[in-house]
């Protein structure tokens, strides 16, 4: 009969079984999508569906994605009770985490002055 993982670990010098029970512990972190880390708050779609004020197939759609905006999956993390934050990695540099990209910031009204004299106005020239 085989010998099971644990039994292998368990031979290897001390260093190593560190390293694999520090690298189990990273990967522990990890998650492959947004299915995982739903089910991993313990939610269903039709939890998320409500909180997005979304049907629970348009849950089932995000869920599959590999491309959407940023504001689609802060709304999805936020919704199974999460945070999102992004973080850059640069060579040589410590991890940069930018705060405001993806949040939706509320609509400003520009408000034109109207112009004084005829209502005539000169056609705008577009740049070329």
């Amino acid at each position: 009969m085989g010998r099971s993982l644990n039994e292998i670990i368990a031979e290897l010098p001390l260093d190593e079984q560190q390293a694999i029970e520090a690298r189990y512990q990273e990967l522990k972190q990890e998650v492959e999508g947004l299915h995982e880390l739903r089910q991993i708050t313990g939610k269903a779609q039709a939890d998320i569906a409500s909180a997005l004020n979304i049907k629970q197939p348009s849950v089932s759609k995000i869920e599959k994605q590999t491309d959407m905006y940023l504001s689609t999956l802060r709304s999805y993390v936020e919704a199974v009770g999460g945070k999102l934050e992004l973080t850059v990695q640069l060579p040589k540099r410590p991890a940069l985490r930018i705060r405001h990209l993806g949040e939706v910031a509320p609509a400003v009204e520009k408000r034109i002055p109207a112009r004084r004299g005829s209502g005539a106005r000169s056609p705008r020239r577009r740049p070329g």
